[in-house]
């Protein structure tokens, strides 16, 4: 049985492009981990996008995540886009393991 884990995320930038920064607070059997970063050029798109990957990054093994943002560009991406993403080649693109 894999464990649940709530990853909860935001990212944001003054400007776009403009400084940046993004956090993703992880919760797991009432444990919390935070994390976050930022940029010094970046957009707001990025910054949502990498609160969700470093989130997930911190994963050390199969979970069952429940992401929370209010980013409709990382909910689309995940939910509606990602299907459909090819590599240079025309191919689904390799997976990151």
């Amino acid at each position: 049985m894999s464990d649940s884990v709530e990853l909860f995320t935001d990212g944001a930038c003054k400007g776009n492009p403009g400084p940046g920064g993004w956090g993703a607070l992880l919760v797991c059997k009432g444990v919390e981990k935070e994390l976050w970063g930022g940029e010094v050029n970046t957009t707001n798109n990025r910054m949502e996008l990498m609160g969700a990957i470093r989130g997930l990054e911190e994963l050390k093994r199969p979970c069952d995540v429940l992401l929370v943002t209010d980013s409709q560009y990382v909910m689309k991406g995940i939910n509606e886009w990602m299907a459909n993403w090819k590599n240079a080649a025309g191919k689904p693109p390799r997976k990151n393991r």
